[in-house]
């Protein structure tokens, strides 16, 4: 039976690799995908799973812009390595709010809004704004075309956008990118700057995931609820397995992304949101009304 969640952990690592970086919301994807393929492990293990395999989709943003970030790089001269450190500087300013407010509602938000209408509202509401404010900059000249051009008021203002991803469904690149070109950041300069943010953001909320399983698990009277008894090793892999696909995956996606945004809007993605969002109602309401 374990190849079958073998499976089941690779549809999975495919579906975050794509939706980590799209402006439709992984963490609302994942939930309602765990409603048909529902992975059989523990509770709290799957927590953490949907958490930790971000850090393959993260892997995939460092090694694709390493030259961009490193500012390090022998290749670089001094006001490129400066440039550089101004870039890390704004990405940490940018990362500060959702990081605090993340930390400090992360079991709440797990307890109220990780449910289906949450998603359903959000992908509806944030796939109308996407439209209408790709209406509204059209034909408009964007006051900030690269990320290296933006401010730190430009960052935290972005930042505080970011918060917002914090309820599922509403998409953590989604959030920044439509706060970005709210405040005039072109499509390019949003998207590159909302995979910079992920990075602290996302591998801050796996090393909490992480700690918090590992304190429940060493604490816990009966271990087995979060690993249960010669389990381990197969854990670990569904683990690994997750995080390697969501990194190939990720990989395709940004640069898809990428390429896309140089050629279109975003009013696509928008109306995929509300479609999904009005399918995800009728599903879960039709399922109700069944039972």
């Amino acid at each position: 039976m374990f190849i079958i969640e073998v499976l089941k952990t690779i549809l999975l690592g495919i579906v975050e690799g794509i939706t980590e970086w799209l402006p439709v919301s992984s963490t609302g994807h994942m939930i309602l995908l765990d409603e048909f393929i529902n992975l059989d492990v523990t509770a709290e293990f799957k927590e953490l799973f949907l958490v930790v395999v971000q850090l393959g989709a993260i892997a995939a943003v460092v090694i694709m812009y390493f030259s961009k970030l490193n500012p390090f790089s022998k290749k670089k001269d001094e006001d490129e390595r400066r440039l550089t450190w101004s870039l890390w500087g704004k990405v940490i300013v940018g990362a500060v709010p959702a990081a605090i407010i993340g930390f400090l509602l992360d079991d709440i938000l797990d307890e109220y809004l990780y449910n289906y209408v949450t998603v359903a509202i959000t992908l509806i509401v944030y796939g109308v704004l996407f439209i209408v404010i790709e209406k509204l900059r059209s034909g408009k000249n964007y006051r900030v075309g690269e990320v290296d051009e933006l401010t730190y008021k430009d960052a935290l203002l972005i930042g505080c956008f970011q918060v917002l991803s914090l309820i599922p469904g509403t998409s953590r690149s989604g959030s920044t990118i439509l706060g970005g070109m709210t405040l005039g950041v072109s499509r390019k300069a949003s998207s590159e700057f909302s995979f910079f943010m992920a990075i602290p953001i996302m591998l801050g909320a796996s090393l909490l995931k992480i700690a918090k399983f590992g304190y429940g698990y060493l604490t816990a009277e009966n271990s087995e609820l979060y690993i249960p008894e010669g389990a381990s090793g197969e854990y670990i892999a569904l683990l690994l397995i997750g995080m390697v696909i969501s990194f190939v995956v990720s990989v395709a996606a940004i640069k898809f992304l990428m390429d896309f945004v140089k050629r279109h809007s975003f009013i696509p993605f928008g109306v995929y949101r509300i479609a999904l969002g009005i399918v995800v109602i009728g599903y879960f309401v039709g399922v109700n009304y069944l039972v």
